[in-house]
C-alpha cells in the first residue's frame, strides 16, 4: 500500500478509536466515532476500487489526450486504481499521435502525452468502461449516435458538468487556433480532473474534518 495513503488511514483510525473511547459506544444509539467508521470504510472502498473512465472528443488528437494524460496522472498520484484511456468520434485521425500542441502543452505541464495514439469510439466501449466523458455537447451527440442501444446515460457525460454541474459546458476545441487555446484547454481539463479526483477520493476531506474537530474539542 502506497504510504500516502497508509499514514492518513492510520491516522484517521487511531483518532476514531480515541473517540470511540471517550464518547462509548452504544449497540442502540451509534456514536460520532461508529459514523466515522462507516466512512472511513467507504473511503477505503472507493480509493481501491478499480475503475475504467474513457474520454472522448472529436478526433481524440487535441483535448481528449490531454485528458487521459492529466487526469491518469492525477489518479496515479492519489493511489487510485484507475485505468484513463481516450477515443474520437469522427475516427479521422486513426493511428495518429496527439497534436504537437498538444505534446507541447503537455511537456511545459510535466507530462509526457507522445505514445498515445487515436483511435475511434465505439459502441463496446460502453461494456469496458465504467465512465465515460464526452468534452463537448456535440461529441456526446455522436456518441449516443454511434452507441445506439448501447448508449448508458449513467455511464456518459459532459466532464465540465464534474466541475459546473448542470451548466452543459464544453471544452472548446483548439484545433484551428492558435498555441494559447491549447494552454486555456489544458487548464481547464485540470481544473475539471481535479474536481474529479477529489469526488472520487472523499477521504482526505474526511482526514481533515476530524482533524479540525479534534482540534476544536482540546481547546
Amino acid at each position: 500500500m502506497d504510504r500516502n495513503i497508509l499514514v492518513p488511514l492510520v491516522h484517521l483510525c487511531v483518532l476514531v478509536v480515541r473517540k470511540s473511547k471517550r464518547e462509548g459506544t452504544s449497540t442502540n444509539t451509534p456514536s460520532l466515532a461508529y459514523c466515522q467508521i462507516i466512512k472511513l470504510a467507504n473511503c477505503i472502498q472507493t480509493i481501491f476500487a478499480r475503475m475504467k473512465i474513457l474520454m472522448v472528443c472529436l478526433g481524440n488528437i487535441c483535448r481528449s489526450p490531454l485528458a487521459e494524460g492529466i487526469l491518469q496522472r492525477k489518479a496515479d498520484e492519489a493511489g487510485l486504481d484507475w485505468t484513463v484511456g481516450s477515443a474520437g468520434t469522427n475516427g479521422y485521425h486513426t493511428g495518429q499521435p496527439p497534436h504537437h500542441l498538444s505534446q507541447k502543452v503537455a511537456k511545459q505541464n510535466g507530462l509526457d502525452i507522445c505514445q498515445q495514439r487515436s483511435r475511434p469510439f465505439v459502441a463496446r466501449d460502453f461494456d469496458e468502461y465504467d465512465r465515460i466523458y464526452a468534452l463537448a455537447g456535440d461529441v456526446l451527440d455522436e456518441m449516443k449516435r454511434i452507441a445506439g442501444k448501447k448508449f448508458d446515460p449513467a455511464k456518459a457525460g459532459l466532464l465540465m458538468n464534474e466541475l459546473y454541474p448542470g451548466r452543459d459546458l464544453d471544452v472548446p476545441d483548439p484545433y484551428y487556433g492558435k498555441e494559447e487555446g491549447y494552454h486555456s484547454v489544458y487548464k481547464m481539463i485540470d481544473e475539471v480532473c481535479e474536481a474529479i479526483i477529489k469526488k472520487y477520493r472523499p477521504s482526505h476531506d474526511l482526514a481533515t474534518r476530524d482533524r479540525t474537530t479534534t482540534k476544536s474539542s482540546k481547546q
